[in-house]
């Protein structure tokens, strides 16, 4: 399972040592979460500190849009570096216009869901998509806890994209740690994001090796 760490628990002060520090420690994909205060009650980065992240990592990003008009800034972050772009099923009734929005830049297009929509709100887009992001906590705040319940989403996307031969990544946000990271694993997910569990520690490079290996070890 690839890990992506979010820059949203890093230390704001030295975000450029920390973006270093988890390329150095093996990590696969850099999660920056973008918040408009509408969506979801926080604010975080905007498409500068994309375009800065780029300068200074190989790393592909992986930027998830937690705003509420996905398609007015889609091209400001495809031109400041975004290798995918992440939108919220829940943010816009024209979803399938936006994600073609996403591929015509040439960036990967991804779809997420909160842990209260129903898989059934994204099947028609399944097909077309690059990546499916289950988030497995509430959106919006670091250190909640896993909801284990979403895992039976990891599980039917995995299984449709098997029968139908589909080519989307399945990606988790939120709780992961050794404990969560195999749970996530063994359903079908692909990719694990992981905030508070990497940078809360003095130890990233290990935990980055831990949840790498976590799930195979099970």
């Amino acid at each position: 399972m690839k890990i992506a760490p979010s820059i949203l628990n890093a230390d704001y002060l030295n975000l450029g040592k920390a973006i270093k520090t988890v390329e150095q420690a093996g990590a696969d994909l850099l999660h920056i979460d973008i918040m408009d205060g509408h969506f979801v009650p926080n604010l975080s980065f905007s498409s500068a500190l994309v375009k800065a992240a780029k300068e200074i990592t190989t790393l592909p990003l992986d930027v998830h849009l937690m705003v509420a008009n996905p398609a007015s800034c889609i091209e400001d972050f495809a031109q400041n570096g975004a290798d995918t772009l992440l939108v919220h099923a829940e943010t816009d009734p024209h979803l399938y216009r936006v994600i073609q929005q996403i591929q015509a830049l040439h960036v990967q297009a991804g779809i997420v869901i909160n842990p209260g929509t129903p898989l059934s709100a994204i099947s028609e887009y399944l097909p077309i998509v690059d990546q499916v992001l289950v988030m497995t906590v509430n959106p919006g705040f670091g250190g909640q806890h896993f909801l284990k319940n979403t895992l039976t989403k990891v599980q039917s996307l995995a299984q449709l994209r098997n029968e139908h031969n589909w080519h989307y990544n399945i990606e988790v946000d939120g709780g992961i740690n050794e404990q969560t990271a195999p749970l996530a694993q063994q359903a079908g997910a692909d990719i694990a994001v992981a905030g508070s569990y990497l940078f809360s520690s003095t130890e990233i490079a290990s935990r980055i090796q831990l949840l790498k290996t976590c799930g195979t070890a099970q």
